[in-house]
């Protein structure tokens, strides 16, 4: 009895779990429920917690109510200024009517699909429109959000809200962004080249400003070292002036002087010069010739002769002449053969 009794409890809570089994459903914070009945509509269930349905009669099916993602994929579009770009977006969307999404797509799948292609046509529209510099850098924050709206307007069909479109990146292809480099490199060259140019040319400037200078202040030096050289050649003038006037003799033994150091510095020191010449007036003694009242005797280990001296021969009287002497002073003097002694001698080195 007790047996038969527990068997048919058992059996029992058997029956009741499995009619808790196919009557009651969960649903979960995250989701929400649309019961159907024989495929149709029965109700909305957007609380979470412990619900029922009819059995073998009415189903459940579950959407996610929370943001979900939408990649589109790389996409090739045309700006207004005839540029390729490549765009790569991605939108966020959550599900707000579950019947008509139901309806329209039938799960997330099919919602994914459509989703995809009116974020495809928006983009096409709204980049399609826009300068590369709008797309790329000027106008981006309020193209995401045309796109954006013009997005969600098409998807409120379908029963599905669209929070925010995403631009991830918007470039030109491989192939134009390496001719847009190589013309970037050219432009940076040709800058170069003229930075270059124009520093050069203010080289050019700075250098003939400078050599402009330079010949100027060593001409005005050359002018003053002139004009100072000749106040100092005056004055020495002047001074060798006031001395010549005050001792003549001295001032012609002075010059005497400097005239044996300019013609007799040379290693070479002969001279073709008459002896009685005014340039060896001095190598007797300090007075000179003057001193001495006459000149000095060409031949002194001969003395004069009062009887009448043979005649030269004929050879020597024709052509014979004697050669002028250069003085220290820059003075050439030359002297004529003297027909009386009708001789010429040759001055012996100085040491």
């Amino acid at each position: 009895m007790n047996r038969s009794f527990l068997t048919s409890f058992l059996v029992l809570l058997g029956l009741a779990a499995v009619a808790a089994y196919l009557t009651l459903f969960t649903v979960n914070q995250t989701q929400q429920a649309l019961v159907l009945e024989f495929g149709k509509p029965k109700r909305l269930v957007t609380e979470p917690g412990l619900k029922y349905k009819i059995p073998f009669i009415q189903n459940v099916e579950f959407f996610d109510k929370r943001l979900l993602d939408l990649d589109s994929g790389q996409q090739e579009v045309i700006a207004s200024d005839q540029k390729r770009l490549v765009v790569d977006a991605f939108a966020r969307w959550r599900i707000t009517d579950p019947l008509l999404f139901y309806q329209a797509v039938g799960d997330e799948r099919g919602a994914r699909l459509r989703l995809g292609a009116f974020l495809e046509a928006s983009l096409r529209r709204v980049l399609g429109a826009a300068s590369f510099e709008a797309v790329v850098r000027d106008k981006r924050h309020v193209l995401m959000q045309d796109i954006t709206k013009q997005v969600n307007t098409e998807a409120k069909s379908l029963g599905i809200t669209v929070a925010d479109v995403r631009i991830k990146r918007a470039d030109l292809p491989e192939a134009n962004s390496q001719a847009i480099y190589r013309r970037m490199q050219t432009e940076r060259q040709r800058q170069a080249a003229e930075i270059r140019a124009q520093g050069e040319e203010q080289s050019r400037r700075i250098r003939a400003t400078a050599d402009r200078e330079v010949t100027v202040l060593k001409a005005e030096a050359t002018g003053e070292s002139s004009r100072i050289r000749g106040e100092g050649d005056g004055e020495k003038n002047r001074i060798f002036a006031e001395a010549f006037g005050k001792d003549p003799d001295f001032f012609s033994f002075y010059r005497s002087m400097e005239a044996y150091e300019g013609a007799l510095k040379s290693n070479d020191t002969r001279l073709l010069l008459s002896p009685n010449s005014e340039f060896f007036q001095y190598f007797g003694g300090p007075t000179g010739w003057k001193g001495q009242g006459s000149a000095p005797n060409p031949n002194p280990t001969q003395a004069p002769s009062s009887e009448p001296q043979s005649e030269a021969p004929a050879d020597q009287d024709q052509g014979e002449t004697q050669q002028g002497a250069t003085l220290g002073d820059g003075e050439t003097q030359s002297d004529a053969n003297n027909s009386d002694s009708g001789s010429s001698s040759e001055a012996s080195p100085i040491p």
